[in-house]
């Protein structure tokens, strides 16, 4: 596929959701992601995968410096999937619905990237890609597959959906998952840098 210009991605984009499982999409800029250290200090409290792998803080960095690298595209594709699950509050079977949501990222991603577009690609929740993660005695081992959570980065994900025009809840037994594919023209994806 021949490079193409933002006009261009965005239609690109927008024919090929009609083949995926996507609910809503909205185009944003990098100014209007909303960053927050409170994030991270909620990473800190509640989430048992800080602090152990490359997807999460601190591995992914710090807020400001996550926030630098996403300035760095101009391009922003905030998305949701949607599953319907038995019990919401379930959390083992809520997780089992998220495989299908990060092949839908991975296939966005793919989009821009075949288009000519640089990526940095966020998702709905912690690499689970390895049994055990290199970090932090090792570089991560598939960089070019692990997707960091979106709130890794500090990116506030129910203001991130206001600013979108996207429903942050569907429903009592409906789970929304989150993604971000940001761009820029004429690059390889960013692999973590």
């Amino acid at each position: 596929m021949a490079e193409i210009d933002r006009k261009g991605l965005r239609k690109l984009v927008e024919e090929s959701l009609q083949e995926l499982p996507v609910v809503q999409y909205a185009w944003l800029s990098e100014e209007e992601i909303p960053f927050s250290d409170r994030v991270r200090e909620i990473c800190e409290s509640e989430c048992p995968r800080c602090g152990t792998s490359w997807s999460c803080p601190p591995g992914v960095g710090t807020v400001e410096e996550c926030r630098n690298r996403c300035a760095a595209f101009p391009e922003v594709f905030v998305f949701t999937t949607i599953a319907e699950v038995m019990d919401a509050a379930d959390m083992e079977e809520t997780l089992a619905t998220r495989a299908a949501h990060e092949e839908v990222t991975k296939e966005i991603r793919g989009i821009f990237e075949k288009a000519g577009y640089r990526t940095l690609a966020l998702s709905a929740d912690s690499c689970a890609i390895c049994d055990k993660c290199a970090y932090p005695d090792a570089p991560c081992r598939h960089p070019d597959r692990m997707l960091p959570c979106i709130e890794s980065y500090g990116i506030i994900v129910p203001k991130l959906a206001e600013k979108a025009g996207i429903e942050f809840m569907n429903g009592s037994n409906i789970v929304t998952w989150f993604g971000m594919i940001l761009g820029r023209f004429g690059e390889k994806r960013a692999d973590g840098d």
